[in-house]
């Protein structure tokens, strides 16, 4: 499937700077050739054939595009195709409002990027769940966003932390309560808590992220729901994060850089050409 029209009109856009400086250039070459009419009919006939080749060729690479870099105000911001856990400086892992460490596809998913962290990363880091837990229970950015006491749930921790809190954990993982629960443990958002989520977490970071680059997935491409937004693609929410990006007061300093990974499953349903286009 091409993400990319054929026509697309900022690929035409972006197929004039081409067109110019190749149109300049065979027509100086005309000027110099001797023959007759059909001859140079014949050699602008190939510079057709040429110029169309090379708008197939910028249309084919707008669609296969798997990485991209931007400027989001003096900050480079790298969207790119692979996996977080390989990225270097910190890297930004969602939980729920509970901060939850129950992997049991119930609570937890085992294939969620959290539930990887916690079954395969979390032993590397040289910790285990109960040293987790004491971690988040007393650190001071998560003490300072602690909200209400849920009596009331029976699978699961009762203490809420506010959506957008982070802990730095290991001095490798920003750790974030992003989505809300519901009696069901079903993960959910409304538009406005995501937008909230992201403009509070942009600021947190800001806070800790000592010059080191920081890289996040997409928060919210994975089964958190965004309430009356069920169809929302991965697209507009990396679109939406890059706005509040940009809006927020966070500007990372050179060499720091921000990097929002997509996962290889997900690429197919995101135009990063649309995206760079869209940003500037």
């Amino acid at each position: 499937m091409n993400k990319v029209s054929l026509f697309n009109r900022k690929l035409i856009k972006k197929f004039y700077g081409y067109i110019s400086g190749v149109s300049t250039f065979l027509s100086i070459i005309l000027i110099f050739i001797d023959g007759s009419v059909f001859k140079k009919s014949i050699y602008g006939g190939i510079a057709v054939v040429i110029l169309g080749a090379i708008y197939l060729y910028i249309w084919k690479k707008a669609n296969q595009l798997k990485s991209v870099e931007i400027d989001v105000e003096s900050t480079n911001v790298s969207i790119i195709t692979g996996d977080i856990f390989n990225q270097e400086g910190l890297k930004a892992i969602a939980f729920n409002e509970y901060f939850d460490t129950q992997v049991d596809d119930m609570i937890i998913s085992k294939k969620s990027l959290n539930g990887v962290f916690i079954e395969s990363i979390l032993p590397n880091l040289g910790g285990n769940v109960p040293e987790l837990d004491s971690f988040i229970e007393q650190d001071r950015f998560c003490q300072e966003n602690k909200t209400e006491i849920n009596n009331d749930r029976e699978v699961g921790k009762k203490q809420k932390y506010g959506i957008g809190s982070i802990c730095v954990y290991k001095n490798e993982y920003i750790l974030t309560a992003f989505s809300k629960f519901d009696k069901n443990n079903r993960a959910f958002l409304t538009m406005p808590e995501y937008l909230s989520f992201l403009i509070k977490f942009w600021d947190q970071v800001n806070k800790v992220y000592a010059q080191k680059s920081v890289s996040v997935p997409i928060f919210g491409s994975g089964i958190t729901r965004i309430k009356e937004h069920k169809n929302i693609s991965d697209e507009d929410l990396l679109k939406i994060m890059l706005w509040t990006f940009k809006i927020s007061e966070t500007r990372f300093k050179y060499p720091a850089k921000l990097t929002i990974v997509i996962h290889e499953d997900k690429i197919n349903q995101i135009n990063l050409f649309e995206i760079k286009a869209f940003i500037n």
